[in-house]
């Protein structure tokens, strides 16, 4: 689920909206044509089925991240349903496999994403098997959890969404350069608005920790992430986008009480959507990343920032959650180049 509605600005966030009303003004002028929606055809309510009807899928490799659960899930079935061979790696492996029974070429393997020792072994059996990959969707993602430390004191969401996906991909790079026209498709999401990456203290080691500010530092990271990978990538025939599935339904929440999602208009007191109309189902969600994954898409919109199987434009009102758009914050490139090299200055893993 992604915060629908206007964003409640106070303390941090206050602070953090008057400096991004200023950075917008200023990167929109620079931003390129990237995040000029393309006249797809699909909308909101698409289906995977729809984007997937007249594609064949047979003879190539996916991997989903989180592809067994919620959208991940959804992505999993889709692109397996079009003759892929599903690897899904995951934090809870008999649980995957219980899940994933009923599907056909569908591989299930071990790998925290929080564990960049787990992330290297999981490559290093993948790549042993002398197989290329043709997709790569990072689906997997905490949101708001409490403050929460990993590895040499990451704060969570940084490092399970922006930094374990960072290095798989990087582990993978060969296996996915031997690929024909492989795509990488990071998940970002419309919570990308509420904070740009925090230059000065990512971890929360210096000020008080904001489980929101994280997580929209982490979605950002996943949007540049997307974008710097692409002009890296280019040479090897690998493009990348960054997608927002919209607001579903799903357990991505676990870590909200029900009183805090009332009052932020989600449910109501008996947990129930307060506004149904507002929720995509698994499918719709999992429809933009599936497009991105396999619809052929204009050269010129590579490391784009995708909602809705289309290209976003630029957001034009950050703090109103409801409308779409992408953060100019989140589509700069020399915040993607910076992002790129503290990255792999943290994870000391650098395909490039």
């Amino acid at each position: 689920m992604d915060r629908p509605g206007r964003l409640l600005v106070s303390g941090p966030l206050l602070r953090r909206r008057a400096r991004t009303a200023f950075t917008c003004l200023v990167l929109e002028r620079t931003l390129t044509a990237t995040q000029k929606p393309i006249g797809s055809g699909f909308d909101a309510r698409s289906t995977t089925g729809d984007v997937l009807a007249h594609v064949d899928l047979s003879g190539r490799t996916a991997l989903v991240t989180g592809g067994y659960s919620g959208v991940g899930l959804a992505t999993t079935r889709a692109l397996a349903g079009a003759g892929a061979r599903v690897v899904v790696p995951a934090r809870r492996p008999d649980t995957a496999r219980a899940v994933l029974a009923d599907l056909g070429d569908v591989e299930v393997d071990e790998l925290d994403l929080a564990d960049l020792a787990g992330v290297e072994a999981f490559a290093e059996r993948y790549l042993a098997s002398g197989r290329g990959l043709d997709i790569l969707v990072g689906s997997a993602g905490i949101m708001a959890p409490p403050l929460t430390r990993v590895g040499p004191g990451w704060e969570s969401q940084f490092a399970a969404n922006h930094l374990g996906h960072f290095a798989l991909v990087n582990r993978l790079w060969p296996a996915l350069a031997a690929g024909d026209g492989a795509r990488v498709v990071a998940v970002s999401s419309r919570g990308h608005r509420m904070s740009g990456i925090r230059w000065e203290d990512p971890h929360f080691q210096v000020e008080p920790y904001d489980k929101w500010l994280a997580y929209g530092q982490a979605k950002t990271a996943n949007a540049l992430f997307a974008r710097h990978l692409d002009v890296l990538g280019q040479g090897s025939g690998v493009r990348a986008f960054s997608v927002h599935p919209g607001v579903i339904d799903t357990n991505l929440q676990r870590h909200l009480p029900l009183a805090e999602q009332v009052a932020m208009g989600w449910t109501n007191e008996n947990g129930t959507p307060k506004n149904p109309d507002m929720f995509k189902s698994p499918e719709q969600g999992a429809a933009t990343s599936v497009w991105a994954a396999t619809v052929p898409l204009p050269t010129d919109r590579g490391g784009a920032y995708l909602e809705d199987c289309e290209v976003a434009d630029i957001a034009t009102d950050l703090f109103d959650m409801s409308t779409g758009g992408v953060a100019p914050h989140a589509a700069d490139e020399d915040e993607a180049t910076r992002l790129w090299d503290l990255s792999a200055q943290l994870t000391e893993v650098n395909a490039f």
